[in-house]
């Protein structure tokens, strides 16, 4: 009786399995172009391929057909602002507009999926004032996002060590922003590095936002280096709590590398691979 018993529960646990929603297919693996400055981005992209990193970003448009020779591409293409100079300020909306009307068109054409912004610097600026200032020049050029399927990211940064002053510097703040803005083609890039600088609770936080959220960043903290065990962030733990909301774009390794950049690259690239 007990056995019989046994074999049954083994059905239902095995029922249950078959039932179990199955994981996504996950995210696809980036690099950012700056943090391997002295490489030529030919090399680049070789050690790219050869990791399975899909994607060398943040670069500007003479840059894309070097990655596409590889058959990469690029997850996030340079936008019309500066991270002091951005959407805050009215007096930088025309000029801001007429280049992301040029930019939009030839980001769709080269097959890239997003075109970074950054909010500006306060300068002394509420953030109210600053939100608005950003959804007004924002919803000038979300039409033309839409029209060309590009997303449109604004990235999340720290203003206490690295970019003093940084408006878009807490995730609340920019889910306002994506709220006001009210487009699909706008969304946040969580840079992890940024945000455990600012306010911690990163896990809980990609959870709660995640539909805001258009691009990850990465960089271990402190000091922006290597994503290891030196550091305190958990980026395998990330790296499946984003997988887990369902994301299936991209997210780029940004650190500093303080070893061979190649190694530390390939390494950052297997934890954060979610099997």
């Amino acid at each position: 009786m007990v056995a019989t018993g046994m074999m049954a529960e083994r059905r239902v646990d095995a029922a249950a399995m078959n039932d179990a929603p199955t994981r996504q297919p996950g995210f696809r693996h980036s690099a950012c172009r700056w943090c391997y400055g002295s490489m030529p981005l030919d090399e680049l992209c070789k050690h790219a391929k050869d990791i399975g990193i899909a994607s060398i970003e943040l670069l500007g448009e003479a840059e894309w057909g070097t990655v596409q020779k590889f058959g990469l591409t690029c997850a996030v293409a340079n936008g019309p602002t500066s991270i002091p100079q951005g959407f805050n300020r009215v007096e930088n909306h025309d000029r801001c507009v007429k280049e992301s009307e040029r930019l939009l068109p030839l980001i769709k054409a080269a097959g890239i999926p997003s075109m970074i912004v950054f909010s500006g610097n306060r300068f002394d600026m509420s953030d109210a004032e600053g939100l608005a200032h950003c959804v007004g020049g924002l919803q000038r050029i979300t039409p033309i996002a839409e029209a060309n399927g590009v997303t449109i990211v604004m990235e999340l940064l720290n203003s206490k060590i690295d970019h003093h002053d940084y408006m878009c510097d807490r995730t609340a703040w920019g889910v306002e922003l994506c709220k006001a803005v009210g487009s699909d083609r706008f969304k946040l890039l969580y840079d992890i590095y940024h945000m455990q600088i600012m306010e911690g609770d990163v896990i809980r936080t990609i959870r709660a936002a995640a539909p805001h959220i258009g691009h990850y960043h990465t960089g271990g903290n402190p000091g922006r280096n290597e994503i290891d065990a030196s550091q305190e962030l958990c980026y395998p733990a990330i790296a499946r709590a984003i997988t887990d909301t369902g994301y299936t774009g991209f997210v780029g390794q940004e650190f500093i590398p303080r070893r061979d950049p190649i190694t530390s690259l390939r390494e950052a690239v297997r934890l954060c691979t979610v099997a």
